[in-house]
């Protein structure tokens, strides 16, 4: 829900921002709006100027405006914040009103924007709008096209949007630590004509990821390799919204990559076209089909389907080690090793000590063992058939028939139709020994046994999960 801050609404306080253009100095600054919950807010319908479908951030909102004239007036607030990861886990971040990364900003191509950005952080701070066409002195970088906006004080950036598309809004000050921190957003820029690259469903969310040791709550802002914490909008799997989709809408998925490596994004059950970078609009000839999509550094990748098949269909980086949780770094690999001798020895000293990844990591999935404070598992989250074991940058498409066409709401597992779910075959060998059969006899002594949902084969406990 959005609650309303008048950060300066008095004379006496206006009076001190004195970075405020001359142009807007009479004029009250708009209240500054800000969010208090983690979930996907829902998407906010166009209130002036051309129709357009607005979009759905995960796990985020989109910023409020008022028009003063023919100005679109928005205020941002660079302030700490606290972002919870996923239940059971926070970071000590910096961000914009009240979260990070900061509200989606949404317009129109043509549009005539101000952006009121007050600095509440604890040093000075600009903001980028990265990729936008914009004059020179409103292109937000500390010390070559502007001042720095000092603490306390309030700056204002007035452009208008040649074109539309989508963008992000970042710091060029003290980059390193203030976007190491969660200072980070997304623009969306919609086509003033509202037919053109319409879509019934419209998802955009960034990648960022953090160094935050398991006890700790803030991040290492000097970090630039083993980072432990890989989001989606700032949070990880369980904690991240599914992408909710009506049966036959077609659907856009926006991704911005403000980390300090690639992320090639995959999706399940579909083949889909890639229709959008951070420079513009890619022309029908030109879209290419993918399953998985590279986004690079710095950069913003748009892809587009036809949402025809219903079902839980993954989607994730698929750089395996950022699907996991507070990843650990220069750790040992037991698998193949027997660790009964180490195990007896531990729990003398600690008696609940458990020795594992003898056969791999996967029963960590399963167990709920003790954390240190503000951390989470390495795998974690449940569906339908058992542990999912996975964390960081995944997260699930939910295609389904009947939904109404504002319903972003989640509607449980999928129901697969019967006899369209993977199941278990056991073989099991009644023959006597090799040696004393022919290839044909062997052949013919072998059963093989379907296990059926709900089956066991023969073994006390076996019963299958289905």
């Amino acid at each position: 829900m959005y609650s309303r801050r008048h950060f300066l609404g008095s004379a006496a306080l206006l009076a001190s921002a004195g970075a405020v253009s001359g142009r807007v100095q009479a004029a009250a600054i708009p209240e500054a709006a800000t969010m208090d919950k983690a979930a996907m807010q829902p998407p906010l319908m166009p209130s002036s100027g051309p129709e357009y479908q607005p979009v759905a951030t995960l796990n985020g909102w989109t910023l409020p405006w008022r028009m003063n004239g023919d100005w679109k007036e928005f205020h941002l607030v660079a302030e700490p914040v606290v972002r919870e990861f996923a239940p059971g886990m926070v970071g000590h971040l910096w961000g914009y009103n009240g979260q990070s990364p900061g509200p989606t900003i949404e317009a129109v191509e043509g549009d005539k924007v101000r952006i009121f950005v007050t600095n509440k952080l604890p040093e000075h701070t600009t903001i980028h709008w990265h990729g936008m066409l914009l004059p020179n002195g409103m292109d937000g970088v500390g010390g070559l096209t502007q001042p720095q906006i000092k603490p306390g004080k309030t700056f204002v950036y007035e452009f208008v949007l040649q074109k539309s598309g989508t963008f992000m809004y970042h710091p060029h000050a003290d980059e390193m630590v203030q976007m190491a921190m969660g200072m980070m957003g997304f623009f969306v820029v919609h086509p003033r004509d509202p037919n053109f690259m319409r879509v019934d469903r419209d998802f955009v969310f960034l990648l960022s990821s953090y160094d935050i040791e398991p006890g700790s709550y803030m991040p290492k802002v000097s970090e630039m390799t083993d980072f432990n914490i890989w989001t989606f909008n700032t949070r990880v799997f369980p904690g991240i919204d599914h992408l909710v989709v009506r049966k036959g809408d077609r659907v856009r998925v926006r991704v911005g990559n403000l980390t300090m490596t690639n992320h090639p994004v995959h999706m399940h059950g579909y083949h889909f076209e890639v229709t959008c970078t951070d420079g513009g609009w890619v022309r029908p000839e030109a879209r290419w089909p993918e399953v998985t999509i590279d986004i690079p550094v710095g950069a913003m990748r748009a892809y587009e389907f036809v949402a025809d098949v219903p079902g839980d269909w993954a989607l994730h980086c698929h750089k395996s080690h950022h699907t996991m949780n507070a990843m650990g770094h220069n750790l040992r690999n037991f698998i193949g090793a027997q660790q009964r001798d180490l195990t007896r020895a531990v729990r003398k000293l600690e008696p609940e000590y458990m020795a594992m990844g003898s056969a791999g990591m996967a029963e960590m999935g399963e167990m709920e063992m003790p954390l240190p404070d503000n951390t989470l598992p390495m795998m974690t989250g449940f569906g339908q058939f058992g542990p999912i074991e996975m964390g960081g940058m995944f997260t699930v498409v939910k295609v389904r028939e009947g939904l109404a066409r504002g319903d972003y709401s989640d509607p449980g597992w999928y129901k697969n139709p019967e006899g369209t779910v993977a199941y278990e075959v056991a073989s099991v060998a009644t023959e006597p020994p090799r040696a004393r059969l022919s290839p044909q006899a062997r052949k013919s002594n072998l059963e093989l046994n379907i296990i059926k949902p709900g089956a066991t084969n023969g073994k006390p406990g076996s019963h299958n999960r289905h």
